[in-house]
Parts: structure tokens; sequence; C-alpha cells
């Protein structure tokens, strides 16, 4: 069961807002009357987005990896501009 919170009262009860979003489902959280936060559980945070690689592995697996750029870099120095 979804629940709204204003942010006041969610900052005071933060404890029960994320008990909630553990147990009964996505918390929400409104300033000013409009929506501007959802607390979740954890783990469905992890189905939503699931682990990335860290950025090491990500480039390792980038197809750039296999030396297909072209890092020489161009020996053209300009056009001259007269002030």
């Amino acid at each position: 069961m979804t629940s709204v919170w204003m942010l006041q009262d969610a900052k005071n009860s933060f404890s029960s807002v994320v008990n909630l979003a553990c147990e009964s489902g996505p918390q929400i959280v409104t300033r000013h009357g409009r929506p501007v936060a959802v607390v979740i559980s954890y783990s469905s945070f992890r189905e939503r987005d699931p682990e990335r690689p860290s950025l090491s592995e990500f480039l390792r697996s980038a197809k750039l990896a296999d030396g297909e750029l072209d890092l020489a870099r161009s020996r053209d120095t300009g056009r001259t501009v007269s002030l």
C-alpha cells in the first residue's frame, strides 16, 4: 500500500517511512502538495535497477578496447588571426 507523506512529516518519522517502504511498498513524499520523492526498499530498487559493471569493467568490454580508436593527434596548429 503506497502512502503519501508531507515532507516535514516524512522527516520527523523517517524510520516509519522506511519501515513502511520495506513492508508495504513505495512511500511518496510531497512538498507543497506536489510529489517530489519516493522511498522504496533496497530490494525493490535492485529489481528496478540491477547492478551495473564498474567503469573499468565497462571500458574493458567496450569495442574500443580492441584498439579500433585512432588516438593520433593532429599536428595542425590552427589558423593565424590578426586582431
